[in-house]
């Protein structure tokens, strides 16, 4: 069950299918992804993976300026980096918020907050490659 304002986020590739369900609420700079922390998120030490963690930063940090443009920017993870400051556990609502810093027409750099309520537990920073425009399939 997702928090009031989010939905079943709409385009999805296979490997977002492995950690699925994931819920959006906003598009481009106002972009927030939320992931309800199932039993399949968890390590042994019953917290979320930080794989798991690192997968909703990345998408999200795509998505953000993928859909920001019209056509939407495909773009390619050139460098991914987390610091983890805190843990989330399974039924917590972690939510991945963007600060975009730039999209230019070959990088665009961005950073990524994951929080459990009002606690941050890790911040993304990355960088990609703009590779044009995706496709109606993306």
């Amino acid at each position: 069950m997702s928090p009031e304002g989010f939905k079943p986020l709409a385009r999805k590739s296979p490997a977002i299918e492995l950690i699925d369900p994931l819920y959006s609420r906003g598009e481009g700079a106002s972009l927030v992804l939320g992931l309800r922390a199932e039993r399949k998120h968890g390590n042994l030490r019953g917290a979320v993976d930080g794989g798991i963690l690192a997968t909703l930063a990345d998408v999200a940090l795509g998505y953000s300026p993928a859909f920001s443009t019209e056509p939407p920017t495909a773009a390619i993870t050139a460098n991914l980096s987390l610091d983890f400051a805190g843990a989330a556990k399974e039924s917590d609502w972690i939510e991945a918020r963007i600060d975009f810093h730039k999209l230019g027409t070959r990088l665009a750099f961005g950073n990524c907050y994951l929080t459990v309520g009002e606690t941050r537990i890790a911040r993304a920073s990355a960088v990609f490659l703009v590779a044009g425009t995706l496709g109606p399939e993306g």
